[in-house]
């Protein structure tokens, strides 16, 4: 079989070398690489500026009253002084109570139109109000340890740092079935993303908790959709660093449901399929050096080949395995076994069920789906920056 169809050879072992290396192979070289480094020479630690600088906290929400206050109140919990930290609302297209909620607050800026035009446009138009030299964009729903804004401008004494990447937390104790598996993601993501910038730069930021220069900020076409990657990548094709700061952390409660979860994953592979294209510079390897293996070996893949490949690899496999190849029987054997582990996940869910042995595969297959049904979104959407927002546990 293996003379027969030497092509159905190679796609299976580029493949299983590709899903490998996406998923668990480019995580374990940058712990090699990483440690090799420190060993030589250890990561700097910047100190906390003697004069702490003004920073604005942006927020862009459409919608949030049943946040507002709790969100004011950990705004007010955040341990950096108040004369020094300006809080920015940008509220466009809110047609509920959000405005009124917020009038409240003397303290606060507010910057409203009626139109909606999505988040990117509400950023756009939000900075021309920014006159602090750095900006912390977080959302509404998403809650802030007490030290993170001086964490962040910790991060900012070093020169070389132009955006500060927080971590992002979700609290999965009231999930159920396999939203935890967003927990459990996120948690990976956090270690390749410290892994990332203490080998050059972390690859983007998460919009739930990040910072920038405020003098490099740049307009983006209104239909952006991942804005906080596509803006802090940007920063990064500057020369900047983007520093990955796990010190300063936003929580957020896992979605309401995997209903809720997909429409997410949808618009999240949408807008990377999306950002591949409007930063294609970077693939340049010979201009951006470390950048470009980073953000190839840790973004695009994900966004791009690597669920087309997973997804080839099943009729793949089954196609060797009827070689009668005892190898090939077994590899077709454990991928066989893992998606029905996954389709067990699915049913479990659908029960309000949890296994942690289960939903991971299913997650993992999720998330992959999705990445297709992305392209499809984002070829049905072009030229639209709006977007429904998912539900989360204990929002309506």
């Amino acid at each position: 079989m293996e003379q027969t169809y030497p092509l159905f050879v190679f796609l299976f072992w580029f493949g299983l070398f590709i899903v490998f290396y996406t998923y668990i192979g480019y995580g374990i070289l940058l712990y090699l690489i990483v440690h090799i480094k420190e060993t030589v020479k250890k990561k700097a630690i910047h100190p906390l500026p003697a004069s702490l600088p003004d920073v604005t906290l942006f927020i862009a929400a459409y919608n949030e009253e049943d946040i507002v206050r709790q969100k004011m109140e950990n705004c007010r919990d955040l341990s950096y002084p108040s004369d020094k930290l300006r809080i920015v609302w940008v509220t466009d297209g809110s047609d509920d109570h959000t405005n009124e909620r917020l009038a409240a607050y003397e303290d606060v800026s507010v910057f409203f139109t009626p139109e909606r035009k999505g988040k990117t446009e509400a950023l756009n138009r939000g900075m021309q109000y920014v006159s602090t030299p750095y900006v912390v964009f977080t959302d509404a729903n998403t809650m802030l340890n007490t030290e993170a804004i001086k964490e962040i401008v910790r991060c900012f004494s070093n020169p070389k740092v132009g955006c500060v990447a927080g971590e992002k937390r979700v609290d999965t104790q009231s999930a159920q079935g396999a939203t935890a598996g967003e927990g459990f993601y996120w948690k990976y993501e956090s270690a390749l993303k410290d892994l990332d910038d203490r080998l050059y730069s972390a690859v983007g930021a998460a919009g739930e908790l990040f910072a920038i220069q405020t003098r490099l900020f740049e307009q983006m076409p209104s239909d952006t959709l991942l804005d906080d990657f596509i803006l802090s990548l940007r920063i990064a094709a500057k020369g900047y660093k983007i520093a990955y700061c796990k010190e300063a952390y936003a929580t957020e409660t896992a979605s309401l449901n995997m209903k809720e979860e997909e429409k997410r994953k949808i618009r999240i592979a949408a807008g990377g399929l999306q950002s591949v294209w409007r930063l294609r510079g970077l693939f340049n390897i010979f201009r951006y050096g470390m950048l470009s293996f980073q953000y190839i070996s840790h973004r695009v893949l994900r966004w791009t080949l690597t669920p087309l490949m997973l997804f080839l690899l099943l009729p793949v496999n089954l196609i060797l395995a009827l070689s009668g190849n005892p190898f090939y029987i077994g590899t077709l054997t454990l991928q066989l076994l893992f998606y029905v582990a996954a389709y067990a996940g699915y049913r479990m869910e659908q029960r309000n069920l949890r296994n942690k042995l289960l939903f991971i595969p299913y997650y993992f297959i999720f998330m992959n789906v999705n990445v297709i049904r992305g392209f499809f979104y984002l070829n049905k959407n072009k030229g639209n920056g709006t977007w429904s927002k998912a539900k989360r546990k204990g929002t309506d």
